[in-house]
């Protein structure tokens, strides 16, 4: 998936660049700044650091990743908070494009940040998580790098209260919670009574007659999961780049997916589609039936799509970032 987002520590991402949130004079800092120099592991890191000098806000540097798992550190400086009327979201935004443009110059495929300036900086997390995701998203759209951004803090995302009381409200009003039955236990076939023997024959040339009317519907030609999202992409007038990016799905997948007729993709990248195109719920749950799924009111995922479905809300980013709120598997 080219942007996903992961709770965790940046230090530890296999990635070929990270991202550092530095201050302009490229010193050792606090925060993740000093885990990311610690992690290093290596006095060299600073000389590199030294030999640049400065860098102003906003832009961005980079040197190696000594003993860190990443290729590459990319050292760019965020803004301070200041009231958000100082150019503040703006130089913030820079930092992330600054740093994606620099990634690529060094053949990077991919790329891990973390909230940048949300930490000793000051800029609220939720407004920095916000210009995060708009300068990200923006960038994908011409770029097939693979992005991560790390959330370190488990509350470090916030819902505007509103929304989360919303949003919690339906889940709470939907959901039908089941119980697993056991089955009956098996009878051996000599200890059933004459009756039972027949009605045993009998259920079971049903059953025969059920698998043939079965097998004959299975070979009758009915269009697949492949084709019905061609046919649909084609019918709401999108490209495939487009619709791809639309539902932050990696090229070569999609490629996989229109090359093979009968290819069944995972829930999560079926629903992505479902978004990308904007499909209503009654679409959505004909897509998903053509791979084998269904959206059920006894998951708490399933419900927050439906949720964004029934709104008519197809912000991929904001529902990814409703279900790592709710900390559910984000879609792929």
């Amino acid at each position: 998936m080219p942007f996903n987002i992961v709770r965790g520590d940046i230090t530890k991402m296999h990635t070929d660049a990270i991202v550092n949130a530095a201050n302009c004079s490229l010193k050792k800092g606090s925060g993740v700044c000093g885990a990311i120099f610690d992690a290093a592991a290596s006095p060299m890191l600073q000389d590199e650091c030294n030999a640049h000098g400065y860098c102003k806000t906003g832009e961005a540097i980079i040197t190696k990743g000594y003993s860190l798992p990443a290729k590459y550190i990319i050292h760019t400086p965020g803004p301070v908070w200041r009231g958000g009327s100082d150019g503040e979201p703006e130089l913030l935004r820079s930092c992330y494009t600054n740093s994606l443009k620099l990634a690529e110059e060094y053949g990077c495929l991919s790329i891990a940040f973390p909230l940048i300036s949300a930490g000793v900086y000051g800029f609220p997390k939720y407004e920095a998580y916000r210009e995060a995701i708009s300068a990200i998203s923006e960038y994908l759209k011409s770029s097939d790098l693979e992005v991560i951004l790390v959330i370190y803090e488990q509350d470090a995302i916030s819902f505007a209260p509103a929304r989360y009381a919303h949003i919690e409200k339906y889940i709470h009003s939907s959901y039908t919670g089941f119980a697993m039955r056991s089955a009956a236990p098996a009878v051996p076939i000599n200890n059933l009574t004459k009756k039972e023997k027949a009605d045993n024959f009998n259920l079971s040339s049903c059953k025969i007659a059920n698998e043939k009317q079965l097998e004959d519907i299975l070979i009758k030609t009915e269009e697949t999961f492949s084709e019905m999202l061609m046919r649909l992409i084609d019918e709401k007038g999108m490209t495939d780049v487009e619709t791809y990016k639309r539902a932050n799905i990696d090229r070569k997948l999609f490629s996989k997916i229109r090359t093979n007729l009968g290819y069944r993709p995972g829930k999560q990248t079926a629903i992505a589609f479902c978004i990308a195109l904007r499909l209503n719920l009654d679409e959505s749950l004909d897509l998903l039936g053509k791979a084998g799924y269904t959206l059920s009111n006894s998951y708490k995922f399933d419900l927050i799509i439906k949720y964004f479905i029934e709104q008519k809300n197809y912000d991929l980013y904001e529902i990814n970032e409703t279900l790592f709120a709710f900390e559910e598997n984000l879609l792929v």
